[in-house]
């Protein structure tokens, strides 16, 4: 427990999600500056959720109840080069962090495709970037900081405590706050961007599609629902993987840069003119230095077997005429199976199937039931920070290690001190 209470400093409501469809709830929103202050806050709240960067769009990080924010608490960032791991307060962004890492030439395993998240939020949310071989950020975490109900500090290690790590990693902040977690970085390599845009038709057979996938270190593939990929953003490691050709695949290089969005422009993009640069400015889909919009969107993810994504489109497909009119465009990428508890990777390599819809929640919202519906045979996990309707039960389902994730929250936050009600609606009790 704490053995002092500093002064709390609170802001009024938490307000709404970047997106502006989240409310966060009535608050109040709490901003501690150090982690005395922290502790003594927790202690003392007979509930509590963290708020980190707002991108979420789901209700994963609202409440009825207390929130805080760790965006006043020291930036710490402190790399050891030598052991090639960086400690990193949990609200620095990926972006913040790739820099630092860079400058000492490290670099993050993955990034998503956008680098303004927060390390804490995207690892406790199982957000993920894209690449056959790249599994989800959180995978990166080897170490956690954490203060649980009772205001004590807790660390727990990937090599200290292998029982339990994996649930403590991604867990929805629902067993404490996380004020740092140590990653693995790797050796800096450059890297570089091409798209390739308009493939036909006939390359939505699993083949085609898994050969797109395998194309680059990272990819995505943009489309509509009209039956063809529109565009393959391709991110490869320089000297390690392949240069393509202006037509792959049936698909023709991009002449000049492109939005993932139709009639967006490019400005706010990384680099795709196939020239070398470092990770942090190919990896994501957007430039650190920019906001890539003003966040009047949706977004819907389903992870599946990548194996099956090609099914799963095909199912999914005669909706089409039912999307579009709601939809910027889908994206498809692949995370790497890992071994986290709650993951929507766990112990499956997958394939996601994306949508980044217009800001129209109820027509979205309506929808949505349908699309989960054709997905069902192909065992879809959602991303939790994603909106979704699928039913708890169906949900629950899909994690094998559930009761231990229980169990273990049982044991750190027997109260339920950082619950809310997306937690305890698709969790369970």
């Amino acid at each position: 427990m704490p053995t002092s209470t500093p002064a709390d400093h609170t802001l009024g409501g938490p307000g709404r999600s970047w997106s502006g469809t989240v409310d966060y709830g009535p608050g109040p929103l709490h901003t501690p500056t150090g982690l005395e202050e922290l502790r003594a806050l927790i202690a003392r709240s007979p509930r509590i959720r963290a708020l980190g960067t707002r991108h979420s769009f789901s209700t994963v990080a609202a409440s009825d109840a207390d929130l805080v924010t760790l965006t006043r608490m020291p930036a710490d960032l402190d790399i050891d080069s030598t052991a090639g791991t960086v400690r990193v307060a949990a609200g620095v962004r990926y972006g913040e962090l790739a820099l630092s890492a860079h400058a000492q030439g490290l670099a993050l395993p993955n990034m998503g495709s956008l680098p303004h998240i927060s390390v804490g939020g995207a690892s406790a949310t199982g957000t993920h970037g894209s690449g056959d071989a790249e599994r989800s950020l959180a995978s990166a975490v080897r170490a956690i900081d954490m203060v649980t109900a009772d205001g004590d500090l807790l660390t727990l290690s990937r090599e200290d405590d292998p029982e339990i790590f994996d649930g403590a990693v991604l867990a929805l902040g629902a067993l404490g706050v996380v004020t740092h977690l140590t990653l693995d970085l790797i050796p800096a390599a450059p890297m570089r961007q091409s798209v390739h845009l308009d493939f036909p038709a006939a390359r939505m057979g699993q083949e085609d599609l898994a050969a797109m996938l395998a194309g680059g270190t990272s990819v995505s593939l943009f489309h509509h629902w009209e039956g063809h990929i529109a565009q393959a953003w391709v991110k490869q490691v320089v000297g390690r993987d392949e240069e393509l050709p202006e037509t792959w695949l049936g698909g023709r290089r991009a002449r000049r840069p492109v939005h993932p969005l139709p009639g967006m422009p490019a400005d706010f993009c990384t680099d795709q003119s196939g020239a070398p640069g470092p990770a942090h400015e190919r990896l994501p889909h957007f430039r650190l230095e920019f906001t890539p919009s003003n966040g009047e969107e949706i977004q819907s993810e389903y992870f599946v077997a990548r194996e099956d994504i090609a099914p799963a489109l095909a199912a999914v497909m005669p909706l089409g005429e039912r999307i579009r009119p709601l939809l910027h465009a889908s994206e498809v990428r692949t995370v790497a199976a890992d071994e986290l508890w709650l993951s929507p990777a766990h112990r499956r390599d997958s394939a996601c199937v994306h949508f980044t819809w217009k800001q129209r929640p109820e027509e979205v919202a309506a929808l949505l039931p349908a699309i989960e519906e054709r997905l069902a045979p192909f065992a879809p996990r959602p991303h939790w920070g994603k909106v979704f309707t699928t039913a708890p039960e169906q949900v629950r389902a899909q994690y094998p290690r559930l009761a231990d994730f229980l169990a273990l929250r049982e044991r750190l936050d027997p109260q339920r001190v950082f619950t809310n009600a997306y937690v305890e609606r698709l969790l369970g009790a």
